[in-house]
């Protein structure tokens, strides 16, 4: 692998954790049930849960760059700790600490998946084109992602369509739109560092505006703002707290059925998440398979583990370490970078908070094009991968999930093999995780069969 200059490292790391950065304000708000009607005051408080935000994305981050020497960062799952507040806590009744204690166990069973390297092995017998399609799938979904925090495109409230174009009006939509143009401008002059300058740029350009601008001639509330106090202390008092009572809670089958759920998700988010961004870095070998790759699975493993234990939620690595390897990350250093930044974002998190989500969206869409041109490699005359990578590529995006996309991808895979007599050409986890798959899909259906 080759390594980057310690400037491009320190780069690539400020532009990760820039992207990154929603995550400190945004898993506190899912957490706390912010702005849901009938939930208030059910969620875990603010200031703790973003203290524990930072300190395991901190922390975490830290211990990947160092022991994997990847430039792999971690913090909060989306979609996980959503998981766990409306569907553990507000779905099933669970108190925090019970809900905790589920991720807690989690992360305890993949850990000792990775010990005992099913995990890895399973990695292995990915076929390299459903690998490719996996790389292809996040780069869509990570687009998606900044099409959709841009605003540029919305759920619409009414209408049959599922999606819609957003109202173009506004400072939020001309920010985009200004930052988008202009990222954009600096990829195609080959600008070092265009992602990390476009973050800034569009920055400052909304703090103008909003300066400017705002309450004049119809524009909205602020897009950013200057903060009023730069520091504060970090809160730890929600850390540590678990409920082994869970069990009798839920009842011992639905117990193990909710920790298989979020286990399957924790397990293949990964995946999906080391092969897409490895193969952006050139990390993989010529079979798709990632040097070392039982040392990032270790750390990440202990994420969901750390992440229970902190009442922060599972941390998992992020699909945005793409931005940073875009930027030309290579080694652990981007994710040192990444990891003291989290841990200053305890103090300075009022600072943070003035890079808009229209700032970091053109980082976002334009890494997804970096991700797309793994495209070409699939070999789309045979249909036989072809098709299981494309149910894998849209499927992601289009259910807003990388482990939809897998499953999608691992069914349909086994199923054209079995179906056209060549069974023996799969590898026999792909069965399995076929097999498991199949359960994930179904299980709201099982869990309603056993209440």
């Amino acid at each position: 692998m080759r390594a980057a200059s310690p400037a491009t490292e320190l780069r690539a790391g400020l532009t990760t954790f820039m992207v990154m950065a929603y995550i400190i304000f945004v898993n506190p708000q899912i957490l706390g049930f912010a702005g849901v009607p009938g939930l208030e005051g059910r969620g875990l408080p603010f200031a703790p849960t973003l203290t524990v935000t930072c300190l395991t994305a901190g922390v975490l981050s830290i211990a990947m760059g160092l022991w994997s020497r990847y430039p792999f960062a971690l913090a909060p799952g989306m979609g996980l700790n959503g998981v766990v507040a409306f569907e553990l806590v507000a779905g099933r009744g669970l108190t925090w600490p019970q809900a905790m204690t589920i991720v807690f166990l989690e992360g305890a069973v993949i850990t000792l998946l990775v010990l005992t390297r099913f995990r890895e092995a399973m990695m292995d017998a990915v076929p390299l084109g459903l690998k490719r399609a996996i790389s292809v799938g996040i780069g869509l979904f990570i687009a998606f992602i900044g099409f959709f925090t841009s605003g540029f495109v919305i759920k619409p409230a009414a209408g049959p369509l599922p999606v819609g174009l957003g109202p173009i009006q506004g400072l939020p939509m001309a920010v985009f739109v200004v930052g988008f143009l202009m990222t954009a401008w600096l990829l195609a002059r080959r600008v070092r560092g265009a992602l990390l300058f476009g973050i800034l740029l569009t920055t400052a350009v909304a703090i103008a505006l909003n300066g400017l601008l705002a309450g004049w001639q119809g524009f909205p509330a602020p897009a950013a703002r200057l903060p009023a106090a730069l520091v504060q202390w970090p809160d730890f008092s929600t850390f540590g707290r678990l409920d082994f009572g869970v069990f009798a809670a839920l009842g011992p089958v639905t117990a193990l059925l909710a920790i298989f759920s979020i286990m399957l998700s924790d397990f293949f988010d990964t995946m999906g998440t080391i092969i897409g961004v490895g193969g952006q870095g050139g990390f993989l070998d010529r079979e798709g398979r990632l040097p070392r790759v039982n040392r990032v699975l270790l750390v990440d493993s202990l994420g969901a583990l750390v992440g229970g234990l902190a009442n922060a939620s599972s941390n998992t690595t992020y699909i945005e370490s793409a931005a940073g390897v875009a930027e030309g990350a290579r080694t652990g250093l981007a994710a040192v970078v990444v990891g003291v930044l989290f841990l200053a974002a305890m103090f300075l998190a009022p600072v943070a908070s003035v890079i808009p989500a229209q700032a970091t969206a053109p980082a976002l869409i334009l890494v997804g094009f970096y991700m797309m041109t793994i495209a070409r490699e699939i070999p789309w005359d045979d249909y036989e991968e072809a098709v299981p990578a494309f149910v894998t590529m849209l499927t992601m995006p289009f259910t807003w999930s990388i482990t939809n996309g897998i499953g999608a991808g691992f069914i349909t895979y086994a199923v054209i093999k079995l179906l056209n007599g060549r069974a023996r050409q799969v590898h026999w986890m792909v069965y399995v995780a076929s097999a498991a798959f199949v359960v994930y899909f179904v299980l709201p259906l099982l869990e309603r069969a056993v209440r």
